[in-house]
């Protein structure tokens, strides 16, 4: 399996890596450049213009001296760091400071204080004065109403680009700083989410497979190992389902071979005169009652088709379940006396309406008073009682025989499941009635126990809404 999700945010890590270098070496040293130049700018213009107008013009009427100049404009360039330039009206030089970066003229050729433009500053080296770029500042020295000179200072971009690199270092140690969480961040990626996806997928494959037995190995408490655990469970539940598929086929295909095997043999053996036609009446007494098991089983998969599809739809109606009951123990009259049991009514005065699907309850009762005439004992009471409770209404179906075992209640709803002490007596059953009267219940949204106790008998109590 391609690791394909895994390189992709490998390859991402690296792009995002490439564009942040790449983004900070160009946008970002563009930003931060310009916002140094900007902040320098306003301190050195503010600076240019309060020598201008708080000192200088002392030169001009006689208040301060050649030798006082030169020392506020060496204090001045202590803090400005480049060379202040102090000249008349055209251009001449009266006083200078400078800390390196070029020669000083005596007069300024082409002398023209208009050529900032309304900028702050222009930048290059100065009518090539300078052998480096600089920031040139021009401030105008004011004495009354009359421009007496100007103030010039000149500002290396060297500086301003040291700055620059001195910021622009620690914004690329942060970024390698951040690379690296991001790094971590991708490991703790491929440890708690790539690797447990991978197993998830592998169980994926393996149960694609046919593998239900494959179990996730991703035990975190997270949204990874709350779908694995789903997983897990789902893989067994299909495993159980596939198991018990299995044992429904080969069950079915017991109980199909049993009696066709038995039909086929008869019909073979009178066919070839291996059974002489006097004992024929005999012989076709026992194939009918293949015949018939065949059928019933037939027509309980059918039955229990219908609740596995959920195609069913209950047609439910009101009717006297009491009239039911009596119609429905009428007909097990029969079987009833072969055994000497007796079937007794406890049931309420009067009609007791339910809401049901009238053919589907009819079809319990059937088979829960089929199955107790079955496993009574001779001369026993089968008792079906009828009682209310607030809207409900309670069947109960009660024999003495055999009853079931302790260890055999929670398994007597699976289909063809047959306990040890009923196989004996039960030889006409598909083991798949009661299954048939769990799902009816069930599909009306009612429940339906079971109290049984061994060697003492049976009861099984389903409930019922009260008809409107």
């Amino acid at each position: 399996m391609k690791s394909t999700l895994y390189l992709k945010f490998i390859s991402l890590y690296i792009i995002f890596g490439f564009l942040s270098l790449f983004t900070t070496a160009t946008l970002g040293e563009h930003l931060v450049k310009n916002r140094i130049l900007q902040s320098a700018s306003e301190s050195i213009y503010k600076e240019a213009n309060f020598l201008a107008a708080s000192y200088l013009p002392g030169y001009f009427s006689g208040n301060v001296t050649p030798r006082e100049i030169q020392v506020q404009l060496s204090a001045a360039q202590l803090y400005l760091d480049g060379s202040l330039w102090f000249v008349d009206a055209d251009g001449n030089r009266i006083a200078f400071v400078t800390y390196g970066h070029g020669a000083v003229p005596e007069s300024i050729k082409d002398f023209n204080p208009a050529e900032t433009g309304g900028e702050r500053y222009i930048t290059g080296t100065y009518h090539d004065y300078f052998d480096e770029e600089v920031l040139t500042f021009i401030a105008p020295v004011i004495q009354g109403f009359r421009t007496d000179g100007y103030l010039l200072i000149h500002k290396p971009m060297a500086d301003i680009d040291t700055t620059c690199k001195g910021i622009m270092l620690s914004v690329y140690i942060t970024l390698t700083v951040i690379y690296v969480l991001a790094f971590l961040i991708l490991l703790g990626f491929q440890f708690f989410v790539y690797l447990p996806l991978r197993q998830i997928t592998e169980a994926a494959a393996q149960y694609a497979s046919g593998n239900l037995s494959y179990e996730i190995p991703v035990y975190t408490q997270d949204e990874m190992g709350y779908l694995s655990a789903s997983l897990n469970s789902m893989s067994s539940q299909l495993k159980d389902m596939e198991d018990y598929q299995k044992k429904i086929v080969a069950n079915v295909s017991h109980d199909f071979r049993s009696p066709l095997t038995s039909i086929k043999g008869y019909v073979e053996a009178m066919s070839d005169g291996t059974i002489p036609p006097e004992l024929y009446e005999k012989y076709l007494k026992i194939i009918l009652f293949e015949t018939e098991r065949l059928t019933d089983l037939t027509q309980d998969l059918l039955t229990l088709n219908e609740f596995d599809t959920k195609e069913h739809m209950l047609t439910k109606s009101n009717f006297d379940l009491q009239a039911m009951l009596k119609q429905t123990a009428a007909s097990f009259e029969g079987a009833g006396t072969q055994k000497r049991v007796s079937i007794e009514l406890l049931l309420l005065p009067g009609e007791v309406l339910v809401h049901a699907d009238k053919r589907k309850i009819q079809q319990v009762l059937y088979n829960l008073i089929d199955n107790a005439v079955k496993f009574s004992e001779y001369d026993s009471t089968v008792t079906i009682e009828v009682t209310e409770k607030g809207s409900k209404v309670f069947t109960s179906v009660k024999d003495n025989g055999v009853g079931i075992p302790k260890k055999d209640l929670g398994k007597i709803w699976d289909r063809f499941y047959k306990s040890d002490l009923s196989r004996g007596k039960d030889k006409k059953g598909t083991g798949l009635g009661l299954s048939i009267v769990k799902e009816a219940i069930a599909a009306h949204d009612e429940h339906i126990n079971v109290i049984s106790t061994e060697g003492v008998g049976t009861e099984f109590i389903f409930s019922l809404p009260k008809g409107r």
